[in-house]
């Protein structure tokens, strides 16, 4: 990260390559991918692939403004002799990844206009309003972006069937559109499919786009909440996950912190990602999550979690212009990308613990277990709730479930002679 490339110079002619209209543009690029935590190394890498495309483009006859995504395919399949009589028939994904790269990087600067399709993508029937509707959920509901780009993805299909003109929405069309996709899709997806269509129905009627009403004639695809057993690990399971961290190493530093937050706290995966160094009071020992509809609560740091936190924000978080707390170790350096970054971590510290055949491997796997842990060691249902920021105990009940130490206070004894 503190590399000075003001001195570097990429060696174009010990590799035997001309990169003609791209060298000027190599140093500026390098500088880009030190500051993004590139290493020395990885940077001299992409300046080879680079300097190749270059020196392709001259022998074409071709100049950095004529290069395209067409252009790109001709040259992964070009006869290589570039380097001397080692011939390669096709170039591999991540030397041409590299030169993509190169040429977004320009074209984010007006030096060139990039496009890496020539032919036509099908068209998506646009939804009609959506640029309002995307302004009104997220004022009125409080929705995240990643949830409003769900609704947006499932209207996009039903539009297909219903069409563009809003005001010739009738109750008919719209349940014919929910029970095909019921029968074309799983009960989740259709479910979630019907309730972005209801919240965009919600909102057509109160900007007079369409008959009022209409959210009720969709509808209900069927749903036993709580039905299932909650997914979770005991604890000497969970403190085997959190132990098989290796704190020597950086990724194991950043690892065993956000797993203490979630088998601690209970937290999310999204609360993970969106955690920003100002949401931390140390002096009060306190941590600030902003969590479903925007309800903020201050949640009591544990002594264990927040060591682990400040060891990871000492000797392993990178040096980087960003707010959020976790970020990715390996370049490029930046925040912990949506959806499965924080799964991914849980899976792979479940895998190597060594526990075989887990319930569930993602982050809510940490969370589940949090809250069952809490009512066996005699939490109530309120203090559970209140930790997990359920809306309702109604959901913090589904947890109880799995409380065999209290359910067996409560159980009635088999009738006497009653066959099962």
């Amino acid at each position: 990260m503190n590399t000075n490339y003001s001195k570097w110079r990429f060696d174009c002619q010990s590799h035997g390559l001309n990169p003609s209209s791209v060298e000027s543009y190599l140093q500026e690029f390098a500088a880009e991918l030190a500051h993004s935590g590139y290493t020395r190394l990885s940077i001299n890498d992409y300046a080879i692939s680079i300097a190749h495309f270059g020196d392709w483009l001259r022998r074409q006859g071709m100049s950095l403004e004529d290069a395209d995504g067409k252009a790109l395919r001709r040259f992964a399949v070009h006869d290589c002799r570039c380097f001397g009589v080692h011939k390669k028939k096709r170039l591999c994904g991540r030397y041409l990844k590299r030169i993509r790269r190169f040429m977004r990087y320009l074209a984010d600067r007006g030096v060139v206009r990039w496009a890496e399709r020539t032919q036509k993508e099908p068209q998506k029937v646009p939804v009609p309003y959506i640029v309002e509707f995307r302004d009104w959920i997220h004022r009125h509901r409080g929705l995240t972006e990643a949830t409003i780009r769900r609704y947006e993805q499932g209207l996009s299909r039903l539009v297909l069937s219903l069409g563009s003109e809003t005001h010739g929405y009738d109750a008919a069309r719209i349940r014919k559109v929910i029970c095909n996709e019921a029968k074309d899709y799983c009960a989740a997806t259709a479910r979630a499919e019907a309730n972005s269509l209801r919240a965009y129905l919600r909102f057509l009627a109160s900007q007079s786009l369409c008959r009022p009403g209409l959210d009720h004639a969709v509808p209900t695809v069927p749903q036993w909440r709580l039905s299932a057993l909650p997914r979770y690990l005991p604890p000497r399971q969970v403190e085997r996950v959190i132990a098989s961290c290796d704190v020597s190493s950086p990724v194991g530093l950043r690892d065993r912190a956000i797993l203490l937050l979630l088998s601690r706290l209970g937290l999310r995966a999204g609360d993970i990602r969106r955690l920003l160094l100002d949401d931390i009071n140390w002096p009060e020992g306190t941590l600030r999550v902003a969590g479903k509809g925007r309800r903020e609560v201050r949640l009591p740091l544990p002594q264990d979690a927040g060591d682990a936190v400040l060891a990871y924000l000492k000797r392993a978080r990178p040096r980087a212009a960003y707010d959020q707390v976790f970020l990715c170790v390996n370049a490029p350096i930046r925040p912990l990308q949506p959806p499965a970054s924080v799964s991914n971590i849980v899976r792979l510290a479940v895998r190597r613990a060594g526990i075989a055949k887990p319930p569930s491997t993602g982050a809510n796997l940490l969370r589940h277990s949090a809250a069952t842990s809490m009512l066996r060691a005699g939490a109530t249902l309120d203090a559970v709730s209140a930790l997990l920021r359920h809306r309702s105990t109604d959901t913090t009940a589904h947890y109880a479930k799995v409380d065999l130490a209290t359910l067996q206070t409560v159980v009635q004894p088999w009738p006497e002679g009653a066959q099962c």
